[in-house]
């Protein structure tokens, strides 16, 4: 049975920041605005829900960001993350409107606190949501709702009818029902297609089967992929995605942020065969975090391990799931089930390498590096010698893909004839409009919020 409503002047297809920004300021417009969100209301918020920070530009002290952090460096950080992929533009844009953002964000319920301590030393860049993503989503479905905005859980969409250079209509399933919306404009903020395991595995291989989701299971694509499929300009490479090193023993989806490791600076990283293969210390946590992934995803089994003695258990991040310990590193071995004397071996290659240490800084770039080593490691080279000796095991966890829809500064999709009259996209699934490769820590939601924001306050002019 098929129902028909056409009610809503705005239809927004996702539950996560992104949507919610855009829901928000289209409401505030005066827009009558209807959210379809495809996971159950326990389930809401998208990606969004395991999210920690915010990354934003500031010439002084601002709110709970302590000196500065200007435009230029911003975006130096961002090309060096990128390898250059970005499109500058863009970027620029998404960056100089962080700074009002972070204050809209406060007005609009969500409240900050000082950045955590750890290899996450990120006071001058990086605002920490109080309470974490959940506490944010929670803050701005309360301000949605109170602005009028209707929310429909698990609706998911199965079509976006577009004909010529519009959308004519939304279908969604909702109480085992087919519903369809003819709504004058549409925001899509659905997210990427990480959670389809079928087309992780067509763009990456056999080897994305051994893949472990980090986000929720609900984004799927398919909105994404309906769009493609009837011509709507795509952008991004299929097989990048935001990647990072994740505990092993995370569950296949939604593990969220706390499966994520935060040891890999102090510890050295070894295959299967017990082979280090990349520089451990190449630079800062937050700025290398989210190669791992894509390190661990080329490795035999798409699977790591990495290793440390007592002295480097406090300095990181403590994981969900304990370290394995061992009093001898052979044991550690045995217990990890690695080749006994290879490991032996690589340990006491790289110890051998080490030099003085007495620079040791856990926090900054030290120049505490190897010599003579392949593959060297740069900072924060201390002989793994002190017992116990701890071990993590580590599966390329994905958090979102890149593989989008391309957008213009004002958020708007087009096919190759031309703009969509009344079709907006916002956050995961346009933000391979900016990030080619790479990744920057908090960038993900700055996409989102400004998005989300130039989506909404676009499609409620339309509707005008």
């Amino acid at each position: 049975m098929t129902t028909q409503d056409d009610r809503y002047d705005i239809v927004v297809l996702g539950g996560g920041n992104a949507a919610l920004c855009a829901a928000i300021t289209a409401a505030e417009d005066g827009a009558k605005v209807l959210i379809l969100e495809a996971a159950p209301k326990s389930y809401r918020g998208g990606n969004s829900r395991h999210t920690r920070n915010f990354r934003c530009m500031h010439e002084a002290p601002m709110s709970v960001l302590v000196e500065s952090y200007g435009e230029e460096e911003y975006l130096a950080d961002l090309l060096r993350v990128t390898g250059g992929r970005t499109d500058e533009g863009l970027a620029r844009m998404v960056i100089r409107q962080s700074q009002e953002c972070l204050p809209w964000m406060e007005a609009h319920g969500v409240r900050f606190q000082p950045s955590l301590s750890g290899t996450l030393s990120l006071a001058r860049t990086n605002a920490f949501f109080m309470g974490g993503g959940k506490s944010l989503v929670n803050a701005y479905y309360r301000t949605a709702e109170a602005l009028g905005v209707e929310v429909l859980y698990d609706a998911p969409v199965r079509h976006v009818a577009l004909e010529g250079q519009r959308v004519t209509r939304v279908e969604y399933e909702h109480a085992g029902k087919l519903h369809t919306l003819r709504p004058r404009a549409v925001v899509v903020a659905s997210g990427g297609f990480q959670a389809n395991i079928d087309w992780l595995t067509e763009a990456w291989g056999p080897p994305a089967r051994n893949f472990l989701i980090r986000g929720t299971p609900y984004n799927r694509g398919t909105v994404l992929k309906d769009l493609l499929d009837q011509g709507v300009t795509s952008v991004g490479d299929p097989t990048q995605c935001h990647a990072v090193a994740i505990d092993g023993r995370a569950p296949k989806y939604d593990g969220g942020i706390v499966t994520r490791l935060d040891c890999v600076p102090f510890s050295i990283v070894v295959n299967k065969n017990g082979e280090r293969f990349y520089d451990e210390g190449e630079d800062v946590w937050p700025k290398r975090y989210a190669i791992w992934g894509r390190l661990v995803a080329a490795q035999p089994d798409q699977v790591g391990y990495a290793i440390i003695d007592s002295r480097a258990l406090p300095l990181f991040m403590p994981s969900v799931f304990p370290p394995i310990e061992a009093a001898t590193l052979d044991e550690l071995a045995r217990k990890m089930e690695l080749p006994e004397e290879k490991l032996l071996a690589t340990v006491a290659a790289f110890n051998a390498a080490c030099g003085d240490t007495s620079s040791f800084h856990p926090t900054e770039l030290d120049g505490v590096a190897t010599t003579g080593l392949t593959p060297p490691k740069t900072n924060w080279a201390r002989p793994i010698a002190e017992p116990p000796f701890y071990g993590y095991s580590l599966r390329t966890g994905v958090t979102f893909t890149y593989l989008g829809l391309k957008v213009d500064e004002t958020a708007r999709c087009s096919t190759e004839t031309g703009r969509i009259e009344n079709l907006w996209a916002a956050g995961e699934t346009m933000a391979g409009s900016i990030l080619g490769q790479g990744y920057l820590a908090g960038y993900g939601m700055t996409i989102g919020t400004v998005f989300g924001r130039i989506a909404g306050r676009e499609a409620a002019r339309h509707v005008r």
